[in-house]
């Protein structure tokens, strides 16, 4: 990319935990950032303090993901206007329960945010980047994606749907200079594992300790700036050996 060319870094869900860690370190690698977030504005006013403290500008639009008609009328006039480089996908919940006991709330609004805003997301961006010839698209899955996890049917059907859609976007969009690829991070040191129970678990990985979200920013950061790059279409797993 040419250095007169003013980079721009679409993050989806990228106001805390892994999200806020990839917004930074994108920032960091030169991109202006548009940050999406859904109703924290304390937190997403902080990262864009940070990342203007950094050189780069920081646009924060808060909206629902799961919302088609919301995100297109905050994402597609922006587009319009200037088509990002990259566009990370980090939306996601969890609301975790035994399959026999899970509600159809619980279900209905983790494929809701999880699975349907990719779409949503997706639908608002790709014409500009299709019409531009470049960019980078990175999804943030999970290694419930790839292995399964008891209690997570919901999530782990989200994160799963996920991949299948990178796979195959990968196949039709690559043609066009867009690579796609997803990133499944295992357990990582946020908000939604700080309940679990660590001693039962770290006997299970590897490396002996959770991740952090600047473990997955930095393979993020990667796919999104590396040059020399032949990864399309590829799920790389950020769990310390979890999920072999």
């Amino acid at each position: 990319m040419a250095e007169n060319i003013i980079k721009t870094a679409l993050v989806i869900g990228g106001s805390r935990g892994i999200g806020r860690a990839i917004s930074i370190r994108l920032a960091k690698s030169g991109f202006d950032i548009w940050l999406t977030y859904q109703n924290n504005h304390a937190a997403a006013e902080k990262v864009k303090t940070e990342i203007e403290a950094l050189g780069r500008k920081c646009e924060t639009l808060s909206f629902d993901i799961s919302d088609y008609n919301a995100t297109k009328a905050a994402l597609e006039k922006r587009t319009d206007e200037h088509t990002p480089h990259v566009v990370v996908y980090n939306a996601g919940i969890a609301k975790d329960n035994l399959m026999v006991w899970m509600t159809k709330e619980e279900w209905d609004s983790v494929l809701s945010v999880n699975l349907d805003g990719f779409y949503n997301v997706m639908n608002s961006i790709l014409f500009p980047m299709l019409r531009e010839k470049r960019g980078r698209i990175v999804v943030v899955s999970s290694a419930s994606g790839q292995i399964g996890q008891a209690g997570q049917v919901n999530y782990s059907a989200s994160k799963a749907g996920l991949i299948g859609a990178v796979k195959a976007l990968a196949r039709e969009i690559g043609k066009k200079n867009i690579y796609v690829n997803a990133v499944a991070p295992g357990l990582i040191e946020t908000d939604m594992t700080e309940s679990l129970d660590k001693k039962t678990i770290m006997p299970l990985i590897p490396l002996k300790r959770f991740g952090s979200p600047d473990d997955v920013a930095s393979v993020v950061n990667f796919l999104c700036t590396e040059e020399n790059m032949y990864i399309h279409g590829q799920i790389i797993g950020i769990n310390g050996g979890l999920a072999i």
